[in-house]
């Protein structure tokens, strides 16, 4: 079966992590999505760096965080918060591409 993340999500969002860290937070709207979507192995290091365009060492840890059916994702930023040129902060603004992420389960 393919679906959206964002249909079986209840919620997707980043947030700074630290000056130089990004944390993408993806909160199932089931535990039955989120074990589907754990056990399926559907967000993994690959779809992280195609989805950022980051090489697998920007990826500082891909967690899975039971008691909130829950899977957490933390990346390098590509400049630091404040930096000139940075367009974002908060951070608050980079879990765009996890919207549309097809998930095979």
């Amino acid at each position: 079966m393919n679906v959206n993340l964002k249909d079986i999500a209840g919620i997707i969002r980043s947030k700074n992590s630290g000056p130089y860290e990004l944390t993408l937070d993806i909160l199932f709207s089931t535990r039955e999505w989120y074990e589907r979507v754990r056990d399926a192995k559907a967000i993994h290091e690959g779809v992280v760096c195609a989805l950022y365009k980051i090489p697998p060492e920007k990826i500082i840890n891909i967690v899975h965080f039971e008691p909130a059916d829950a899977i957490k994702i933390t990346i390098a930023r590509p400049l630091c918060s404040g930096d000139p040129g940075e367009t974002d902060v908060y951070g608050a603004q980079q879990h765009a591409p996890l919207l549309n992420l097809a998930i095979e389960c």
